[in-house]
């Protein structure tokens, strides 16, 4: 499937697995990468030299292109960052901010940087810095997110930049593929998917949480704080969102009650107390598979519906 995106990067099909956090190792992003797709690690928690070896463990696993991710609200983002640039990722994606400081580094070193925005205003800004492309992401995602969904933003960065912009938030198979890229995507990012790959280590009680999710099993809290985030709704959601809601509790406090979740999910299996990060799409998630498979079954169902395209709208 040859689109702006795959040329880009130079993979075989345009499917960024997403970047999350404690989930997206160097086994998952190479196993993606080499089943034709962009797979990215996630530098959430990791030390600068940890970082290094991830990508080299990557490099290991697969000849093909991968990223990294950084979440620019890390302490140790300044290192990683640099990273980045010392060991020539190909690619880099940022979330939650501006990663301008950045730029000059990564481009100077050859690396194609694509940001994460949730409005047009983000998507001219990182392009006039120089960004490749820009990933389109919808509050349907999982984790951090903004307020827009991707229905109405993906056509509005489209038409706002130059540079080919990749649809996340929401998609999980073919048919939302096919949509994103009648909406003016070159390709997408699946985060919540990649979930249930046999090559992402999770707890098992973390995937199955996700196989069993329903349409309307998920929650956003945190807008108190300015950093809205979607997840599974569970006794630790509803928690959040009842202190949410009480004025005598402090920011500080509802931060200091938030620090940890995720761990506790992802590395701990903790799904009562733990931040059990996901999309909307968890629904549509019905099966553990290998991420070859995931994404030749998501690129099979995309060409025959966008093929059949012609004769079924009307």
């Amino acid at each position: 499937m040859n689109t702006r995106v795959s040329e880009l990067f130079g993979i075989q099909y345009p499917i960024l697995q997403g970047g999350m956090a404690y989930v997206s190792t160097a086994k998952l992003a190479a196993a993606v990468s080499q089943a034709g797709g962009l797979g990215v690690i996630s530098a959430m928690e990791l030390s600068a030299e940890e970082l290094r070896e991830e990508i080299r463990k990557a490099r290991g696993l697969t000849s093909k292109p991968f990223g990294v991710n950084l979440f620019l609200r890390n302490a140790k983002v300044e290192q990683t960052a640099q990273v980045v640039a010392q060991e020539k990722v190909p690619v880099v994606t940022t979330s939650a901010g501006m990663p301008s400081r950045f730029m000059p580094l990564w481009l100077s070193a050859g690396v194609k940087v694509v940001p994460v925005v949730p409005n047009v205003a983000m998507a001219r800004r990182v392009v006039k810095d120089g960004a490749a492309a820009v990933i389109a992401e919808g509050c349907e995602a999982g984790g951090h997110i903004g307020e827009l969904t991707t229905f109405t933003l993906v056509p509005q960065i489209r038409e706002a930049v130059g540079v080919p912009v990749i649809a996340a938030g929401g998609i999980a198979n073919g048919r939302g593929m096919a949509a994103a890229l009648l909406l003016g995507a070159s390709g997408v990012q699946c985060g919540t998917r990649f979930l249930a790959a046999n090559e992402c280590e999770v707890p098992q009680c973390f995937v199955d949480e996700i196989l069993r999710a329903r349409d309307s099993d998920t929650m956003v809290v945190g807008r108190r704080l300015g950093q809205p985030v979607r997840a599974l709704k569970n006794s630790y959601m509803m928690e959040f969102a009842q202190r949410e809601m009480d004025p005598m509790i402090t920011n500080a406090e509802l931060e200091n009650y938030g620090s940890g979740a995720l761990w506790r999910a992802v590395r701990q299996g903790d799904m009562v107390s733990g931040c059990i990060m996901a999309g909307q799409a968890a629904s549509m998630v019905k099966d553990t598979l290998p991420a070859r498979d995931i994404i030749l079954r998501m690129v099979t169902e995309a060409r025959e519906l966008l093929s059949a395209a012609p004769t079924t709208v009307f």
